[in-house]
């Protein structure tokens, strides 16, 4: 969650002012989403969100039965939750909209649109989790290599995306390609059911409505991990497990990437991508739980607990109160104290003065034991 709001640091727009520094050409292309194939640091953010939801999931259960609440009970909270992820997704999308923005790419809405589904499986066994996994993947792939692709010569400039754009896919990974799927398909006849500034044709990014099908399966991977770190297996034996399945998936995300089965995309969250992320997910959780649960090495991660234990919070507050702060930061202490490293560099010191203010907002409702929850 820290990494995400480190966005307000502007720091890939301030590296690509200085185009002849290997440097800053590598800090702008690892803090920035790729534009359509491939991985970097960047794009693991949503994943790992997603993947936790999972993780958090047997445990959510366990509390609840151990306070004697009924399964209708659960199911019940677990609607009132979704329902609320997507509604906020949709209000934190609709910022300096002139009417209700309804989009459903947002990550609180995607988890909100497959969250029932991952409540309910959370009370099956570990083999009807991870077969309902692999029948979500292998369906969604089903479904977009049976999508016929666009006819030649189609002008994909009516859906977005510039003629010469240089990140196009080819040959059987097209039926992945930008604006021009299934998914993005139906978004045109999904989206336009509800009241619109003007009808949606497509999406800038590339980003789907149906992305929430195969990141449920982000969420199930979790799921799984979370039994796994909640079952009674020796520590030891738990990391080992952990790192077989991530390795494993990030060696399966690759293989069907290189044989042209299906490209790695974060943006329409190809089953590909689906694996290889939380194959990489699964590493950094195993890493964490060895020298944090395991090693006992705790007093580092305090700056880290107070931010996730309020993820909700840290996540609002870096989409409807940047600008504010940011604004209130020069209104108050002028312009100077931001240049001190000069002009181009201000974004980031202003931003770094606002994120610490993020901070210090949560370190108080830690402290005062006010934590947002859904």
């Amino acid at each position: 969650m820290l990494f995400m709001a480190s966005e307000i640091l502007h720091i890939p727009s301030v590296a690509r002012q200085f185009p002849d520094s290997g440097v800053a050409r590598f800090l702008a292309a690892m803090l920035d989403h790729r534009a359509w194939v491939g991985c970097v640091p960047w794009d693991l953010i949503q994943p790992a969100f997603m993947f936790m939801v999972g993780v958090s999931l047997p445990y959510s259960i366990a509390s609840r039965r151990a306070k004697g609440q009924s399964f209708a009970r659960m199911l019940a909270h677990s609607v009132l939750r979704a329902l609320i992820l997507i509604a906020l997704g949709i209000f934190l999308r609709s910022q300096s909209r002139a009417q209700t923005y309804f989009t459903f790419e947002d990550v609180l809405t995607q988890i909100g649109l497959g969250y029932v589904f991952l409540f309910l499986l959370g009370w099956t066994r570990a083999r009807t989790q991870l077969a309902a996994a692999g029948l979500v993947l292998v369906g969604y792939w089903a479904a977009f290599a049976l999508y016929p692709l666009p006819p030649p010569g189609f002008d994909t400039t009516t859906v977005g995306v510039r003629a010469d754009w240089p990140h196009h896919v080819s040959g059987f990974a097209a039926h992945w390609d930008k604006n021009t799927n299934l998914a993005a398909r139906a978004d045109q006849w999904f989206l336009n059911l509800f009241p619109r500034e003007r009808p949606f044709v497509y999406n800038g990014g590339g980003y789907l409505t149906l992305n929430f099908v195969p990141s449920l399966a982000t969420m199930i991977f979790g799921l799984l991990a979370g039994g796994v770190l909640r079952s009674a297996r020796a520590a030891p034996e738990k990391v080992k497990l952990l790192v077989t399945w991530g390795i494993a998936g990030i060696v399966l995300g690759v293989v069907v990437h290189l044989l042209g089965l299906c490209p790695i995309v974060k943006r329409i969250w190809t089953p590909s991508w689906t694996v290889f992320s939380a194959g990489w997910v699964t590493l950094f959780l195993a890493g964490y739980y060895y020298v944090i649960d395991v090693k006992g090495s705790r007093g580092w991660t305090y700056p880290f607990v107070v931010v996730g234990v309020n993820s909700i919070a840290m996540y609002v507050l870096v989409h409807i109160a940047t600008d504010y702060v940011t604004g209130s930061l020069k209104i108050h202490f002028g312009t100077g104290p931001f240049n001190v490293f000069g002009s181009l560099f201000a974004p980031v010191l202003l931003g770094a003065c606002t994120l610490a203010l993020f901070w210090l907002i949560l370190h108080w409702m830690y402290r005062n034991r006010v934590f947002v929850r859904i």
